[in-house]
């Protein structure tokens, strides 16, 4: 039974972001090339009060998940227990009835568990298309002010002049514009079959 790996996945999802070390760069970054600008997105998710409030509340939905599964991975191996304690003693009738009835309970978790990791993905998704909204129309404001001709990603670069990089403003504005989300886990829209 792969109980509470879902606390995991979704951890493991959640803290996705690369972390930023601090390191030093090149004591001459070169020179700031016009119309050439850089966008780290990961270091907005990662450093925006928006991205960190995403985080926290992931963090609580997953413990949520997490504290609503419990009970039945207890029980369920308190009731294994019971049956491989019991084999000899417990008729043999009763112990297929017992052992079925386990496999059922089993199979309850393992979907309820599948069904709440979907919600979680589900949920963490709409948060970040919530970001990505905000973010565009910053991004696109901030491209033309800067004269950029050019956006070249963050996660694609390995050293760039700092100059060129216009990741803290869009972070800035982002604060500004949407400091939070609040949200809850949410169901997966049911798909409907195609006609």
């Amino acid at each position: 039974m792969k109980l509470f790996t879902i606390a995991a996945v979704a951890l493991a999802t959640l803290t996705a972001t690369p972390v930023l070390a601090q390191a030093a760069g090149p004591q001459n970054p070169g020179p700031v090339i016009p119309g050439l600008c850089v966008y780290n997105n990961s270091r907005l998710v990662a450093q925006s009060t928006v991205g960190q409030s995403v985080q926290q509340g992931m963090r609580r939905l997953t413990d949520e998940v997490v504290n609503e599964l419990a009970p039945y991975g207890q029980s369920i191996g308190a009731e294994i227990q019971a049956l491989q304690q019991g084999r000899g003693t417990i008729p043999q009738e009763e112990f297929a009835q017992r052992s079925q009835a386990v496999q059922q309970r089993i199979a309850e978790a393992e979907q309820l568990e599948q069904t709440r990791s979907q919600e979680l993905e589900y949920t963490l998704s709409q948060q970040r298309t919530a970001i990505a909204r905000a973010v565009d129309p910053i991004l696109v404001a901030v491209y033309q002010e800067r004269g950029c001709g050019i956006l070249i990603s963050g996660e694609a670069v390995y050293e760039a002049n700092p100059q060129m990089d216009i990741t803290d403003m869009v972070i800035q504005r982002l604060n500004t514009q949407l400091p939070s989300l609040s949200f809850n886990r949410m169901p997966v829209p049911v798909q409907q079959p195609a006609q």
